[in-house]
């Protein structure tokens, strides 16, 4: 058992540092390309942090675990907006770009709301059962085929909001190297923290709903959350919104589009409270980006979405 916990804390250090190269080749990259540092954070980051969500969920879904593959996914997503929003925007306020606020945003509160409606086929569709089918997974990859020519078309538009530190500008291959080491320390690190996590959990009787939402989630987005808490610590707020806005978009559209694809998934109605919790998180930040301060998450603001997470989780526990 102790071996066990040696190896969540060696995760924990893996996904630290994979998150420092991460961020720094992937702003090095975008600064020598004139690509903006939100765009980099809507594509490479948020792809590479989302990795361990796509492991997860294809895993659980091909075991049969469908809460887990679901919990993992909504959990992560709620787990993205509040916990990792919370944490960033307390270390440093967070500058958020006008499209950010306008379409990216919106664009995951969609998300929410179309996986919402694909899979409660009883409420909504008079069906028999409560399932992700494979039109279902389509129409999830169809919106993130939408959401990837929306952010090529907007990619070199404009210039950074914010400059923060000064980002230092690598070679080429070196710089490449930084982002697939680090994307590699972040998905290895993840399933280190993970694997750990679950033992551990086990050990305590939690429940496959439970460990989804909570030791899952946490787990596979431990990347975001170290990426994120990097790079607005280093001053770069559009990697560090844009990973996670990007995160919770890739999550739904293209992780459990590509997992309903490979195996349908059956869903759990009692699910629906997470979601809700989810759309509600979103429709929160959305208020956030049009009050006081415009297009900017102040700490205040940030720690009540961090007192959200924690009320949410501390209920999750209390149902065990």
């Amino acid at each position: 058992m102790l071996l066990t916990y040696v190896l969540l804390l060696a995760g924990f250090v893996i996904l630290i540092k994979g998150a420092d190269f991460l961020v720094n080749g992937a702003s090095s990259i975008a600064k020598k390309y004139g690509i903006s540092n939100l765009a980099i954070g809507l594509t490479v980051v948020a792809f590479g942090t989302s990795m361990p969500e796509l492991i997860v969920s294809l895993l659980s879904a091909l075991n049969g675990k469908s809460d887990a593959s679901f919990g993992n996914v909504v959990g992560s997503n709620n787990f993205n907006l509040l916990l990792i929003l919370g944490i960033a925007g307390l270390i440093y306020p967070l500058v958020v770009q006008r499209n950010t606020v306008k379409y990216e945003v919106p664009l995951s509160l969609l998300a929410a709301a179309i996986l919402f409606l694909l899979v409660n086929d009883v409420m909504f569709f008079g069906g028999e059962v409560n399932l992700l089918g494979r039109v279902d997974s389509i129409i999830l990859l169809v919106f993130f085929g939408l959401f990837m020519f929306y952010v090529y078309r907007t990619m070199k538009q404009s210039p950074d909001a914010n400059e923060g530190e000064a980002i230092k500008i690598y070679s080429v291959g070196l710089s490449i190297g930084m982002v697939v080491l680090g994307l590699g320390m972040l998905v290895g690190g993840g399933k280190l923290v993970v694997d750990s996590a679950i033992a551990i959990a086990k050990q305590y009787g939690l429940s496959e709903k439970l460990i989804g939402l909570t030791i899952l989630a946490a787990g596979t987005s431990l990347p975001e959350l170290a990426t994120s808490a990097v790079a607005a610590y280093r001053r770069n707020t559009d990697i560090a919104i844009g990973n996670v806005i990007g995160s919770c978009i890739f999550n739904i559209f293209f992780i459990l589009g590509i997992t309903g694809l490979v195996s349908p998934i059956p869903y759990n109605v009692e699910l629906n409270f997470d979601l809700i919790i989810l759309i509600s998180s979103t429709l929160l930040l959305m208020i956030f980006m049009f009050t006081i301060n415009r297009d900017k998450l102040d700490r205040w603001e940030a720690f009540i979405l961090l007192t959200g997470y924690i009320t949410y989780t501390l209920y999750l526990v209390s149902l065990g």
